[in-house]
């Protein structure tokens, strides 16, 4: 229907084709008088398309708009003289024979045959003053007053053209002035708020202008903690600080991302570490942290000895304490996620991350949405029960997990370090067996059936024992030859 209605856009006809010429192979046809103007072409084809759904499910349908229906009409009762009957009579019989030569969907015998016939039953109007037929598709009329659209006819093409010039001239003059003086509010703007932004960051106490330098020798390749923009150093105090690099892209709001600075950094927990300041002066943007000397959790669950003192209580421990950091960060809405556009459902960037811990869908497409945050914390729960790293090349990784968990033998994965108290063995074990469904349903290769964060976070929670955990599907990677990516 759409190809169509570009067609009559353009010549007042149209047909299209859709299927492959089996039964379910639909052909389709619309032509207006060749007199009307565009805007009749569109405005016929448009109301003839409202009624064609009545004529479903037939096979086939025909829509005549100002027409008989393969018979003839006659117009009112007046009767005209014998020479007005004679030029109706020419009058029909030019157009019999002139109609073949016009573009259509008959050939030319076809169309002759089809005037012909409408041509019999038009006549029998005579000597009435207007007549009307339809045969087969094949519209034909006379009157004694003028029907045809003088104005489509006789119109003055150069007018059309004039006015057509004339409408684009002005609206490429509108469209100019408009982006000009949108550019000219955006960069006033800008160089107000950059000097608000200078003036306040010179004064505050957050601003680490100069001692970051002094603190890390000049940045030192010494004080770097990783590859993931962190380093440290100590201030003249001599507090240890973490100091990471923050890239903003074009969209951010230095403003609004200081004053997050400052709410953020009044906030105190246990299970978040505190920032101190910022530094946002020289060619990049420094974040300060306080500094953590304990190093990484996977230091002590991957190692066989300093694995066995992390009983199940202390295991637990973690993952409350990872929840509710999380949860707390999320209240708090920092101002490095802000640093997109808010109306966006995912933030598309370059892949950066640990493999193993990022989800597929962030892998594949660079989509990071809050789907993949949940796959992450479920590849951390799996891993502490585990004992093991998640990654494709081990052996316990997660589809072996899934493997163990759907022959009811998952008992078997779980890290030999967790030696569990006779005594307390039933409770112990349910809880275990109980964070690791939750971290498969985490690890699920479709993010839709994903947990949401607040509710992934809230599950491992003993007031929440009561709550029916529901089946989880595959994880991503079950076959090494192949891996499916969903939107």
């Amino acid at each position: 229907m759409e190809k169509i209605s570009e067609q009559m856009h353009n010549t007042g006809y149209g047909t299209a084709v859709v299927g492959t010429g089996g039964p379910d192979t639909n052909y389709g046809l619309a032509q207006c008088y060749g007199d009307l103007s565009l805007l009749d072409y569109v405005l016929c084809y448009a109301e003839a398309r409202t009624v064609l759904p009545q004529c479903f499910p037939y096979n086939g349908s025909g829509i005549f708009l100002n027409g008989p229906g393969d018979n003839a009409v006659c117009g009112n009762t007046t009767r005209r003289s014998t020479n007005f009957q004679a030029a109706a009579k020419k009058v029909v019989w030019s157009a019999v024979q002139a109609a073949p030569n016009n573009e259509g969907s008959l050939d030319t015998r076809s169309c002759r045959a089809s005037l012909e016939n409408a041509s019999s039953s038009i006549l029998g109007c005579l000597p009435w003053s207007e007549g009307r037929a339809l045969n087969t598709g094949c519209f034909m009329r006379y009157s004694d007053r003028d029907f045809l659209n003088k104005e489509q006819e006789n119109g003055s093409s150069e007018d059309n053209v004039l006015v057509i010039v004339v409408a684009v001239v002005s609206s490429v003059i509108v469209l100019v002035v408009g982006i000009a003086i949108v550019a000219y509010i955006r960069k006033h703007r800008y160089i107000q708020m950059k000097r608000r932004v200078s003036q306040e960051l010179h004064h505050n106490s957050l601003n680490f202008k100069y001692s970051l330098e002094k603190a890390t020798n000049s940045f030192d390749e010494v004080n770097r903690l990783g590859q993931g923009g962190f380093g440290t150093g100590v201030l003249a105090d001599g507090r240890e600080i973490a100091i990471k690099t923050l890239y903003f892209n074009n969209r951010h709001k230095a403003a609004d991302f200081y004053n997050e600075v400052n709410i953020i950094s009044s906030v105190e927990h246990k299970n978040l570490v505190r920032l101190l300041g910022c530094s946002c002066s020289g060619p990049e943007s420094l974040l300060i942290y306080e500094y953590l000397p304990n190093r990484s959790l996977d230091r002590f669950i991957f190692d066989k000895n300093k694995g066995k003192e992390l009983i199940w209580d202390k295991r637990y421990d973690i993952i409350i304490g990872t929840a509710e950091g999380l949860l707390h960060a999320k209240i708090a809405d920092f101002g490095l996620a802000r640093s997109f556009q808010e109306d966006k459902s995912h933030i598309s960037t370059t892949i950066a991350g640990t493999l193993g811990y990022m989800a597929p869908e962030y892998l594949a497409h660079g989509q990071l949405t809050e789907k993949a945050d949940v796959y992450s914390f479920g590849v951390l729960l799996l891993e502490i029960i585990t004992g093991r790293l998640n990654s494709k090349a081990s052996e316990y990784s997660d589809s072996l997990t899934w493997k163990h968990f759907q022959s009811g033998t998952v008992e078997q994965v779980i890290d030999p370090c967790l030696v569990l108290d006779d005594n307390h063995r039933s409770n112990v074990l349910n809880e275990i067996l109980r964070v690791l469904h939750i971290g498969l349903l985490c690890t699920q290769e479709i993010p839709s059936l994903r947990p949401s964060m607040s509710k992934a976070l809230k599950m491992p929670k003993k007031k929440e024992e009561h709550l029916e955990l529901e089946a989880p599907s595959n994880p991503p990677f079950i076959h090494e030859s192949t891996m499916e990516l969903h939107d």
